[in-house]
């Protein structure tokens, strides 16, 4: 339980299905971590543990910031200093709420772990089992469980994968949840309402270095290219002459330190991208066959796009798009679907044209 209102809903769901549950929040993170912002995880621990109690079951608190550190932090850090930008909350489905503390449940002789996750399962007759797209697609997660492994997902519950989110928060009223009407969280996954540029700070030193467009005209200076993401266009700092037009960042050249800009023109070289490699592919159930056409979520909230996969070694393939896709970012999880079913997932490891 997070302190959120899916998670609530979800507890209250399984309650009434008879299920015997007990409420639990992750300590994966606090503020004297050093970390400036917002990350209010006292107030959370304090909604969940309040909804617990009108639930009329048990609540407790799971310290897991060692598990965090070495297998979430320790891989976003990297992966900012090694100029990719990775998907902490894609990583903390599987090294920690499915991982670390399905292990810990599992201890204390629990059999399952349930989340506030808009997703879906599907059982097939073997036995094994499927994520499907969350019913309210404007609210679909599945692309963050998208490197879970099989053994993970018979382990996992989705009570809330049916529902509508304002079903969600209809539930939550009637039953006065104190989550009911709380906004949901825009941080780093349990860490709280953090933004990454001040969390990055915090852990990155500085690396100035110069701001060049595609020609090389030096437009102005960034002060590390790990505060900078491709297809980023707000905060870059460099105003544009043209005032209908904004500055995109289009690349990262790490060798010389250099950001480079381009105008936000589908035209512009190194914004828009059909072919790319993927690697560290994980699948959540069946194989994918050598050469198919499937459909991918390059990001978050990303349309489903058809892509031709073909397999260049056990677990790195190559993606062409249909249609051109904007700012593919190495680092990043592209997620792989057959229609509504998720197939498994990838991380981005070249952007090839």
């Amino acid at each position: 339980m997070s302190g959120g209102v899916d998670s609530s809903v979800a507890a209250l769901l399984l309650r009434q299905q008879g299920v015997s549950v007990q409420g639990a929040y992750m300590k994966n993170w606090i503020n004297e971590e050093g970390v400036l912002g917002d990350c209010p995880w006292q107030h959370d621990i304090e909604d969940a543990r309040t909804v617990a109690e009108s639930l009329g079951m048990p609540f407790r608190v799971v310290n897991l910031m060692d598990a965090y550190r070495s297998k979430v932090v320790a891989y976003l850090l990297q992966g900012y200093e090694s100029g990719v930008t990775p998907n902490p909350d894609v990583m903390c489905n599987r090294e920690i709420k499915f991982g670390v503390f399905l292990e810990y449940a599992r201890a204390q002789g629990f059999n399952a772990v349930a989340t506030g996750h808009y997703a879906r399962r599907r059982q097939r007759g073997d036995g094994s089992w499927d994520i499907l797209e969350g019913l309210d697609k404007s609210k679909d997660q599945s692309y963050f469980l998208a490197l879970l492994r099989q053994e993970q997902i018979a382990a996992a519950r989705f009570p809330v994968g049916d529902l509508q989110k304002s079903e969600v928060r209809q539930l939550a009223a009637q039953r006065t949840l104190v989550t009911a009407t709380k906004k949901d969280s825009q941080g780093i996954c349990f860490i709280g309402n953090v933004r990454m540029a001040d969390f990055l700070r915090a852990f990155v030193p500085d690396k100035p270095g110069p701001i060049k467009n595609l020609t090389g005209a030096l437009l102005g200076a960034h002060r590390g290219l790990h505060l900078y993401t491709l297809g980023q266009r707000r905060g870059i700092g460099v105003p544009s002459n043209t005032p209908s037009e904004a500055y995109v960042v289009v690349e990262k050249r790490l060798a010389t330190n250099e950001l480079i800009l381009a105008f936000d023109r589908p035209e512009s070289r190194g914004l828009y991208a059909t072919r790319c490699r993927i690697g560290s592919i994980s699948l959540t159930n069946e194989k994918v066959p050598a050469f198919a056409t499937i459909e991918a979520k390059p990001r978050y909230r990303a349309r489903a796009a058809q892509v031709r996969f073909e397999a260049v070694a056990e677990d790195a393939a190559i993606l062409e798009f249909a249609e051109p896709q904007r700012a593919l970012t190495p680092g990043q999880i592209c997620a792989l679907y057959n229609g509504e079913m998720l197939l498994g997932g990838g991380v981005f490891e070249e952007i090839l044209d």
